[in-house]
C-alpha cells in the first residue's frame, strides 16, 4: 500500500519493476488493456458486413452504425486510458506534492468509475442490438466477432469496477491523517518519551532541586520595622 498522505513521504524512492508489475492495480490495468483490444478489434476487423440489398457495408449489430461506433470508441478510450494510467503509476513515486498526488488519485477514481458505467451501458446496448439482428449470411460470418465484443464488454465491467475499488481504497488511505502523523513522528500512541539522562547537564526528576534563592529569601528586609500607629 502507498501509505498515508498518498505516499508523499516516499517520493523519490527507486521503483522496483518486479514489485510494480505484481501490484494488483498494475495487473488490473493490463487485463483491462487486453479486454479493450478484444472489444474494438473484432468490431473494426469484422464488425461491418455487406448488406443484402447492395454492396455497401453495414454494422453487424442490427445494421446500427451507432452501436459499432460506440463499441470502438469505448474500447479505444479504455485502451488509451490504461496506457496513460500505467505511465502515471510509474511516475507516481516521483511526485513530491501531496496536492498533485491527491489529484492523480482522484482522476483515477473518477475515470475508473465513469468507464465502469460506460462499459455497462455498452454491454447492454450491444447485447440488445445483437438480439434484434436478423439472421443472414453476413450475420453468420461476423457472429463470432460480435459475440466476442459483447463478452469482453462484460469482462471489462468487472475489471474497471475492480480498478474503481482500488482507487477508492487508495484515496481513503491517503486521507488518513492520523496514520500520517504516526508515521512521521515514529512514536505510537501511548508510548512514553525517554527522559534526560542523569549527568548529561540536565537533571532528571529524581534529582530535582528547589529553585535557587528561595531559601534565603526574606519577606521583610533587615533594619526595617513596620511603624506602629
Amino acid at each position: 500500500m502507498e501509505g498515508s498522505s498518498f505516499g508523499a513521504g516516499r517520493a523519490g524512492a527507486a521503483l522496483d519493476p518486479v514489485s510494480f508489475a505484481l501490484r494488483p492495480q498494475t495487473l488490473l490495468r493490463v487485463v483491462s488493456w487486453v479486454f479493450s483490444i478484444a472489444v474494438f478489434g473484432p468490431i473494426v476487423n469484422e464488425g461491418y458486413v455487406n448488406s443484402d440489398s447492395g454492396p455497401e457495408l453495414r454494422c453487424v449489430f442490427n445494421g446500427n452504425a451507432g452501436a459499432c461506433r460506440f463499441g470502438v470508441a469505448l474500447g479505444l478510450g479504455a485502451f488509451l486510458a490504461c496506457a496513460a494510467f500505467l505511465l502515471l503509476d510509474v511516475r507516481f513515486q516521483q511526485i513530491s506534492s501531496v496536492r498533485d498526488r491527491r489529484r492523480a488519485v482522484l482522476l483515477d477514481l473518477g475515470f475508473s468509475g465513469l468507464w465502469s458505467f460506460l462499459w455497462f451501458v455498452g454491454f447492454c446496448f450491444l447485447t440488445n442490438q445483437w438480439q434484434r439482428t436478423a439472421p443472414g449470411p453476413g450475420t453468420t460470418q461476423a457472429g463470432d466477432a460480435a459475440r466476442a465484443a459483447i463478452a469482453f464488454s462484460f469482462f471489462s465491467i468487472l475489471s474497471w469496477v475492480a480498478l474503481t475499488v482500488k482507487a477508492l481504497q487508495r484515496f481513503r488511505l491517503g486521507t488518513d491523517m492520523s496514520l500520517f502523523a504516526t508515521e512521521q513522528l515514529g512514536t505510537g500512541a501511548g508510548q512514553a518519551y525517554p527522559g534526560y539522562p542523569v549527568g548529561s547537564g540536565v537533571e532528571g526528576t529524581e534529582t530535582y532541586q528547589s529553585p535557587p534563592f528561595t531559601e534565603t529569601l526574606d519577606t521583610s528586609p533587615k533594619g526595617y520595622q513596620v511603624p506602629a500607629y
